[in-house]
């Protein structure tokens, strides 16, 4: 018996770092549900790559190559402590296993679409890492919050947003199956990171001038739910899709 369930384990072994971990759920964040679970810390032992948010919703975070950054509501780009806890989160090992050069001109339209006739399936999480020049960004971040906290969709109608021009880095972030609706975000969910690591955000839109775009495919899932009074409260049977995007677009 214990060499069968060694075999029937072995390839789940095999792919224990082609997953992503999260914590918490979309649908809870839409909530008001801001107060951090895991360390940054904690969460690095998970992964080197994704994106999120912090206690209190106070900014958007970026986590690439193993390095958390914190964009405020300023649009600036700060460096947490490992201390310092999120209330949601998406982080991975990447492992660029697909390449995809980007033309001149391509938008965030365009690149869905381009994406979406590339991939070979909808059904399975995707990460990307797309690093360039862009001719035109459009990012917002979110302010912190106190409580009693609002919800997301209402933080969202007057958070600030930020343009730039003619601008270097890196946008990172995932492309999630229908089926995770209230989870995750379904579609396409990216952030952006200056090259000088000065500036970022929520993307809203972009512009290409010239860029590579890397990709991961990500088969497993594992995630961290809130163990506090208010999430075990709170009622997530409704749809929240108009919500969420208000909150995304």
């Amino acid at each position: 018996m214990k060499k069968l369930s060694l075999l029937i384990l072995l390839p789940f072994l095999l792919f224990a770092g082609d997953r992503i971990f999260q914590i918490s759920t979309i649908d809870a964040l839409l909530a008001g549900l801001y107060d951090g679970l895991v360390s940054l810390e904690e969460l690095r032992q998970k992964g080197d790559f994704g994106l999120g948010t912090f206690h209190g919703l106070d900014g958007e975070m970026v986590l690439l190559e193993g390095i958390f950054y914190q964009v405020k509501a300023d649009g600036k780009v700060y460096r947490p402590t490992g201390a310092m806890k999120s209330p949601f989160a998406a982080v991975i090992q990447f492992e660029a296993e697909e390449k995809l050069e980007l033309e001149k001109g391509v938008d965030f339209q365009s690149f869905e679409q381009i994406v979406d006739d590339f991939l070979p399936t909808f059904n399975i999480v995707y990460a990307f890492r797309l690093e360039g020049k862009f001719n035109y960004i459009k990012t917002r971040s979110v302010p912190q919050q106190q409580k009693p906290y609002p919800a997301l969709a209402d933080i969202a109608a007057t958070q600030p947003t930020f343009e730039y021009e003619n601008i270097e880095g890196t946008i990172i972030g995932y492309r999630c199956p229908s089926f995770v609706k209230g989870i995750n975000v379904p579609g396409y969910h990216l952030h952006f990171l200056s090259k000088d690591k000065k500036v970022g955000g929520h993307l809203l839109k972009f512009r290409v001038n010239s860029a590579l775009l890397e990709i991961d495919k990500i088969h497993g899932f594992e995630m961290e739910l809130p163990r506090s009074s208010e999430f075990y409260r709170l009622n997530l049977a409704a749809d929240k899709t108009e919500e969420l995007k208000k909150v995304e677009k």
